[in-house]
């Protein structure tokens, strides 16, 4: 899974060169003007990286972190994120579980928002 994000005036491209033995590879990185234009989805997702994220999932937790990589499945990979689970019953809501950096697979995420960090998941203010 990877997901380039670049300035417009410059592609990455990484090239494998044979190696001496299995063990050992040299990565080789080259760069090249592109002469694709910016895509405005690229800009959006440009726009978006290192802002915190608001992952709402199909079995009902809800992850907050802040947005570092997608792909073309919908994968997202989010850092410093913490997990909250459903409401109880009776309306209280549980401590957060903090789980660092963590890859949401895009089949169980049902809306992405961005998080307005002065808000807790029960919309109470800080």
């Amino acid at each position: 899974m990877s997901m380039y994000v670049n300035p417009p005036s410059e592609c990455v491209s990484v090239v494998e060169s044979p190696a001496d033995s299995d063990v050992e590879k040299e990565c080789k990185v080259k760069t090249a003007t592109c002469t694709e234009p910016v895509t405005p989805g690229k800009q959006k997702l440009s726009s978006w990286l290192n802002k915190n994220f608001k992952i709402e999932m199909t079995d009902g937790r809800v992850l907050i972190g802040v947005f570092l990589c997608t792909d073309r499945d919908g994968n997202v990979i989010l850092g410093s994120c913490s997990e909250y689970l459903k409401p109880e019953e009776n309306g209280t809501i549980e401590e957060p579980r903090v789980l660092g950096l963590v890859m949401v697979p895009g089949r169980h995420i049902v809306s992405i928002h961005l998080d307005d960090i002065t808000t807790h998941y029960s919309g109470e203010v800080m």
